[in-house]
């Protein structure tokens, strides 16, 4: 069975992160991706290392570990934008793609003739997506835009991270380019709808995504209760704004997650400890009681916690549908066996490593499922069957384009 998009095409002109993790998905549901780069160069990320993807001696590649998270199922092209020869193979491709994905500065592609005033007259078809800092309008509009700059702006570090006053407090950013991925999973989304909207309309459109638009929009019920009560919310570590108890405890070798979402939990929870008592004190009896009384209650808590190891407590917990589970190192990750049983690592071939491993799409379709079809490309992989096989360009003209620098 083909993939849910193989009969779309992208040309994706992004680097980095959030548009090459857009295409990604894109390319993971079958469309045929393109990924354009600079020639000798390529995709900033392939350098971004150490860690570098390994040969198969043991010596490293070019290749960052950074690149191949955001890469595969695509084919990599070199084009010299820069030189007109170069524009008019982008826009003899852009005629025969439906998808553009760009992430340059705003009008960063006008020079070029890659702007979307321009494809669109080429393709009127063509679902175009603009990926950028602060977005086509406004202000901050000729910013650049990156992914730690618009955590910190759009207000996530200063929710993440332990309180002020606390050993080790201040704001904090999260472990991954979170802003990134989540403009990647926005953006695929945007071209999707715009690619359906189009077989209605015939025509196609253009997607503005701004990183801050979608850090802004992410910070779910911690935006609502600034916005229904007109006060910021504060750092508080690992807890829970809304709900108590739902943060890491102390155990006897370690430490666990308690996420309890409700009475009946705290209750089952506070027996399961000896401590039966606890549920029904009027401060901790209903969830508002304990959000209100936090400052009493998790000292008290601590204190039980530390009796058991980690493992003991989620062995009893368990058994009592009282959620909870430990802080796991990506060792332990990649080791558990549901993350085994999902099938979450792949290994695909290689042409120089032998194999690559990656993390495995989450998306699981019944009827067209997800394929792995290609590694992440080598730079300018696919650059000649891709001219040969789409624009129908001989050997020779290949050979005269690689001689004057243009691929």
């Amino acid at each position: 069975m083909a993939g849910a998009l193989s009969h779309i095409r992208v040309l994706d002109l992004s680097r980095i992160l959030a548009g090459p993790w857009a295409s990604q998905i894109l390319a993971d549901l079958g469309a045929d991706v393109i990924k354009v780069e600079k020639p000798g160069e390529g995709d900033d990320t392939r350098g971004w290392g150490p860690p570098f993807l390994k040969d198969e001696h043991g010596n490293d590649t070019p290749v960052a570990a950074y690149y191949l998270c955001a890469n595969r199922n695509k084919r990599s092209i070199t084009v010299d934008m820069t030189q007109p020869a170069g524009q008019k193979l982008l826009h003899d491709l852009a005629r025969q793609s439906d998808v553009v994905i760009e992430n340059f500065k705003q009008g960063g592609l006008v020079r070029y003739g890659l702007d979307y005033a321009t494809l669109r007259q080429i393709n009127p078809r063509l679902v175009y997506c603009s990926i950028t800092g602060f977005g086509q309008t406004g202000p901050y509009a000729p910013r650049a835009g990156y992914d730690f700059l618009i955590q910190g702006l759009g207000g996530l570090m200063s929710l993440t991270g332990r309180p002020d006053g606390e050993q080790g407090g201040g704001p904090m950013k999260v472990g991954v380019a979170l802003t990134d991925i989540l403009t990647g999973l926005y953006a695929a989304n945007a071209v999707q709808a715009a690619l359906i909207a189009r077989d209605t309309t015939g025509a196609g459109q253009h997607i503005d995504l701004a990183l801050l638009d979608v850090q802004v929009a992410c910070l779910a019920n911690q935006a609502m209760n600034y916005l229904t009560t007109g006060k910021s919310p504060v750092r508080l570590g690992n807890a829970h704004p809304n709900i108590v108890p739902y943060q890491d405890f102390p155990t006897d070798d370690g430490y666990m997650i308690l996420a309890i979402g409700n009475d009946g939990q705290f209750a089952r929870f506070c027996e399961a400890a000896g401590q039966a008592n606890l549920s029904s004190d009027p401060r901790f009896s209903t969830n508002k009681a304990r959000v209100g009384n936090r400052a009493a209650l998790i000292p008290l808590l601590n204190k039980l916690t530390i009796k058991r190891t980690t493992a003991d407590w989620i062995s009893l917990l368990e058994k009592l549908a009282v959620p909870c589970g430990p802080i796991n190192t990506l060792e332990d990750v990649f080791s558990d066996p549901q993350v085994q049983a999902r099938g979450l690592r792949v290994d695909m071939p290689h042409p120089v490593a032998g194999h690559v491993p990656q993390v495995a799409s989450p998306i699981r379709l019944s009827e067209t499922p997800v394929e792995y079809r290609n590694p992440p490309p080598m730079l300018g992989e696919h650059t000649d069957s891709v001219l040969a096989s789409i624009l129908a360009l001989s050997d020779s003209d290949i050979a005269a384009l690689r001689a004057q620098g243009v691929v």
